[in-house]
């Protein structure tokens, strides 16, 4: 059964199949993989259950993992937890816990990483185990965002430098980082405007990390950023994906962004496994190509 990529909205995403992502890939079959992920930014691969071994091998076809940061409970790995059920007893967390506070961030809009010294190319998402309602993801295009500024808008933006933070952006809904644990996550700042080495086609690093542009006054900054994020996730720009159990979603984060959305997490178990792959070998691969 031949390769199937099948657009999900006119805008961007799109669901594949034909594929064994939990099986070695050919070189070739990778291509096409990779040529499709650049031209939709969101890749479904419905019904595909993976183990964390599985998972490993296929995000690295992409580029080096990312090490999870100390706040996830699965620290010390590349995997980041994404889950109501405690790591070690496997029993649901309070919700009022502060592990299941410092989640409730998720539900708005975002792109992974983006607050890091080296941002992230993408992210690769398991469904482990689904709740039976809710939880849903839902994606929005940035690259959408970019289109629909005249010219003249893209030239302002072209050489803005953004400002990224997540004590920042954990604090919009009332998470409180340690001193200790703060000092560990700086701000980092990073250009707004990306470019796709194999396409060409530009789009925006925003989303909630994004705190503030550098120079600019905090309104005006924020006046900015606010309407970039709400460009981008306008309906016609975003994709609501109900998940089932083993789908797999691969999501450039250099062009889109996105948010968890609610479930009762009394009543529901809920399990995702996310890695997330560096963009360090994407940078290398330009400036390679800069000479």
């Amino acid at each position: 059964m031949p390769l199937t990529v099948k657009p999900l909205t006119p805008v961007f995403a799109a669901e594949v199949t034909g594929v064994d992502i939990n099986r070695p890939l050919s070189d070739a079959v990778f291509a096409e993989i990779r040529a499709a992920f650049d031209a939709y930014s969101i890749l479904v691969f419905p019904g595909q259950p993976m183990t964390d071994k599985t998972q490993i091998a296929f995000s690295e076809r992409f580029g080096p993992l990312e090490p999870t940061q100390k706040s996830n409970p699965a620290t010390g790995t590349v995997f980041a937890r994404q889950s109501n059920l405690d790591i070690k007893t496997g029993e649901p967390i309070p919700a009022d816990d502060r592990r299941m506070w410092y989640q409730k961030a998720n539900m708005l809009w975002h792109a992974d990483s983006t607050f890091k010294k080296v941002t992230s190319l993408c992210s690769v998402l398991s469904a482990r185990l689904v709740p039976e309602a809710g939880g849903a993801t839902e994606l929005a295009s940035t690259r959408a965002a970019y289109d629909s500024l005249t010219e003249a808008q893209q030239a302002e933006l072209e050489d803005l430098i953004v400002e990224h933070d997540i004590v920042y952006s954990r604090g919009l809904v009332g998470f409180e980082y340690t001193a200790e644990e703060a000092a560990e996550i700086p701000p980092n700042r990073h250009r707004l405007v990306r470019v796709n080495r194999n396409t060409g086609r530009k789009s925006l690093l925003i989303g909630v990390h994004a705190k503030e542009i550098v120079g600019w006054p905090w309104s005006k900054s924020r006046a900015l950023l606010d309407d970039l994020l709400a460009r981008a996730t306008r309906p016609e720009n975003t994709y609501r994906h109900e998940w089932r159990d083993g789908d797999v979603i691969v999501w450039d984060n250099q062009a889109a962004v996105h948010r968890a959305t609610p479930y009762d997490t009394v009543k529901y178990r809920r399990l995702m496994q996310r890695t997330t792959i560096s963009y360090s070998a994407e940078m290398k691969a330009m400036e390679a190509a800069a000479g």
